[in-house]
């Protein structure tokens, strides 16, 4: 009977899980949408590389999110079966908390190991690979200037705008106009252009063109005219922004042995102290959520008393602790005698949750602040309950009754 109330309770929490977890992934994923809209409205992208820059950003979160989800979902399984009293007969029936905790801390393993994969394996590839999208995005002056008729800016101080395209590639009337170096503005125009790709570095030939060249501190502009100009494209880069690939991107073996003579290293090494630290404490997290809800919820209680104190209790104690610990990781990027509080944290807490579930297994007497708090609750339903019969009372005493005419 144990084993199949087990089977019983694990298939629960999956589903439970499964939909919490959709239904978070699901917001996230529209909040991400709206604000990665402008990479089709305003940088004339296509809808396919929207997608693919949206989808590269969901491992990341749904790496955060999944203990949250396998929080809220132990919370409602635990909830639901002690309303259907299958918590009660099964304590009655000599199952104690630890028995009924197996499921939920079997779940607790497969997130944690799910979560482990994706912050090492998953996570880094997703960021590495929308790092290079996003620089490919910024760079792809192809897909700029598909729109005609319309201004597009890829970033601050580069606009473009074209006439019309040919079926040929071929774009007719084309302005350029770049004043991202400070004092100077240059202003490009030319009647045809095309790109063209040699050797994989595209380039941009515009042909019977005029460049104006106008600096603040004189007051003529320069005009040079061209029958061809052709310049790299990648010179419409972002200047002096080299790409590096962030921590968050890297894999397990760079974290643990990072080049001493990379630049983002040398600069920053606290953030790659940080992301190894914190992907390792993060397994940790689907245990602490759930030892926190056992602690609360794990204990048969009557339909009478109210729960509603418990799942407060053990909510915010959950978000509480995971917010320590990314201040802690933030900590950890500055100072290195923080990194064991990444991992004291959570123990920690699961020590406290533990202690906590043991400790209301055994019969105690309850203290006076909750019976004074008990007796005032059991007044105030019972006042509620006579004032709502009165109500209910003189309500039929006033009901006007039906009757039909005199003779």
């Amino acid at each position: 009977m144990q084993t199949l109330f087990n089977r019983y309770v694990f298939r629960q929490i999956v589903t439970a899980l499964l939909l919490i977890l959709l239904a978070l992934t699901a917001v996230l994923w529209i909040a991400l949408a709206l604000k990665s809209l402008n990479v089709v409205t305003s940088q004339g992208q296509t809808t396919f590389t929207f997608l693919k820059i949206t989808f590269l950003a969901l491992p990341n979160l749904v790496t955060i999110i999944a203990p949250v989800a396998l929080m809220i979902a132990a919370v409602q399984t635990l909830n639901r079966i002690n309303g259907d009293s299958e918590l009660i007969v099964m304590t009655a029936s000599g199952a104690t908390v630890w028995f009924i905790a197996r499921p939920f801390l079997l779940m607790a393993l497969i997130v944690s190991v799910l979560v482990a994969l994706g912050s090492m394996i998953v996570n880094p590839w997703s960021a590495r690979s929308l790092q290079l999208q996003i620089a490919k995005v910024r760079t792809d002056l192809i897909s700029q200037v598909l729109k005609p008729g319309e201004f597009s800016t890829p970033e601050k101080g580069l606009a473009f705008h074209i006439r019309g395209r040919d079926r040929n590639g071929v774009i007719n009337g084309l302005l350029i106009r770049d004043t991202r170096e400070k004092g100077t503005s240059l202003t490009y125009l030319a009647e045809r252009a095309q790109i063209i790709k040699q050797n994989t570095k595209p380039y941009l030939v515009m042909y019977a063109g005029h460049i104006i060249r106008k600096e603040l501190d004189k007051k003529a502009p320069q005009v040079i005219g061209f029958q061809t100009y052709a310049f790299d494209i990648e010179q419409m880069a972002p200047q002096n922004k080299p790409v590096y690939i962030k921590p968050r991107a890297r894999y397990m073996n760079e974290l643990l042995s990072p080049d001493p003579k990379e630049p983002y290293f040398i600069r920053w090494p606290g953030r790659y102290r940080a992301e190894l630290h914190e992907r390792l404490s993060s397994v940790l997290y689907p245990f602490v959520f759930v030892l926190i809800v056992l602690s609360q919820l794990g204990h048969a209680q009557t339909t009478r008393q109210g729960r509603i104190q418990q799942i407060a209790t053990a909510i915010a104690f959950s978000v509480g602790i995971r917010l320590a610990g990314l201040a802690a990781t933030n900590l950890t990027v500055k100072q290195a005698w923080a990194t064991p509080l990444l991992y004291i944290l959570p123990l920690g807490a699961m020590a406290w949750a533990i202690y906590a579930t043991h400790t209301k297994m055994q019969p105690r007497k309850p203290s006076a602040l909750e019976r004074k708090l008990q007796g005032w609750i059991e007044m105030t339903v019972a006042r509620m309950t006579e004032h709502t019969n009165r109500f209910g009372k003189r309500s039929k005493a006033i009901q006007p009754t039906a009757s039909g005419p005199t003779s």
